[in-house]
């Protein structure tokens, strides 16, 4: 148990609710409540995505869990909500969950991409990282290849920061953890000292705050109090987490948000729904994804899910 399994717990019932106000007046009013289920990584879009959509249609409502991705998954297939945000793919054992029950997948929107960050101390001088490196230091298997664990920073080749290394990383129901653990850690498990925490800006702060520290965060965490590490790759080619690189997936630890959605095969949206889905796959949705520091989808894959959920063209 951590440190942080106390503020987990509360993280974890968290109810984002957005009244939609009066906004200005469109051509077609929708009204209702829109309940989602899941990511905390994607809780400031789905929140202000939500106030975007009060504009649009007043008199509508979105009610938010974010108690992470793994909620997201139970929660559609229990019906007790239609669309799920999450921040990894879904598992085979929550897909077949699903279709267990209703007899189709749930659809899968992508809605933006993302990266994961390794992040130290804003005057730790740690040139970068390769995937073996970043494995010998989280985890206890080394099962990325490296000889064995890294502990201490003078391990890294550095004179400073002194002493042992301080991790700290995200909790088990994130699905940043759970990206960080099978792309970086190769499936390996974490060692035991990781701080967990329940939000990015939680190991954000945690980091900035200790000089022997790192951590792994969402990029639209980032702040000046950290640095961001690049990563090498295959080729050993430095990669900084910049947004072309992240758009392009050049970047190791990119990533797809994702909107799962429970859309019976042949049938359309039910009103709510296709409403904050059509404002999220609209250039007013992706511009609120650059402003909270995450990286628009290209307009090419906005156009084809568009089409594919029956949108009419942006």
């Amino acid at each position: 148990m951590t440190r942080a399994y106390r503020a987990s717990t509360l993280w974890a019932a968290l109810l984002i609710v957005v009244g939609l106000l009066a906004g200005p007046a469109q051509a077609e009013h929708r009204t209702g409540t829109l309940d989602t289920v899941g990511s905390d990584t994607m809780a400031g879009l789905m929140l202000r995505w939500g106030e975007r959509l009060a504009r649009r249609h007043p008199g509508m409502r979105v009610q938010l869990q974010a108690s992470g991705s793994a909620s997201a998954p139970p929660a559609l297939t229990a019906g007790t909500t239609l669309l799920g945000p999450m921040s990894r793919p879904m598992t085979e054992a929550e897909r077949q969950a699903f279709v267990a029950r209703y007899g189709y997948p749930p659809r899968e929107v992508v809605v933006a991409r993302d990266a994961l960050v390794v992040v130290v101390h804003r005057h730790n001088p740690l040139s970068s990282l390769s995937r073996r490196q970043l494995d010998a230091i989280f985890s206890e298997t080394d099962r990325c290849g490296a000889a064995g664990g890294i502990r201490r920073w003078a391990a890294l080749g550095l004179a400073v920061p002194p002493g042992r290394i301080v991790l700290h990383g995200r909790n088990a129901v994130s699905g940043t953890h759970g990206l960080f653990r099978r792309e970086a850690l190769c499936g390996g498990r974490f060692r035991p000292s990781v701080n967990e925490h329940p939000g990015s800006a939680a190991v954000v702060a945690a980091v900035a705050a200790d000089p022997q520290a790192i951590g792994y965060a969402g990029l639209n965490h980032l702040t000046p109090s950290v640095r961001p590490v690049p990563l090498r790759d295959a080729k050993g080619v430095r990669r900084a987490p910049e947004p072309a690189a992240v758009r392009r997936g050049d970047y190791p630890l990119a990533r797809d948000l994702r909107l799962y959605v429970n859309l019976p095969p042949g049938e359309s949206l039910p009103a709510a729904e296709q409403a904050f889905v059509d404002l999220v796959l609209s250039a007013e949705g992706q511009a609120v994804v650059e402003e909270l520091g995450f990286v628009s989808l290209p307009e090419a894959v906005v156009s084809r899910q568009r089409r594919r959920l029956g949108l009419a063209p942006p």
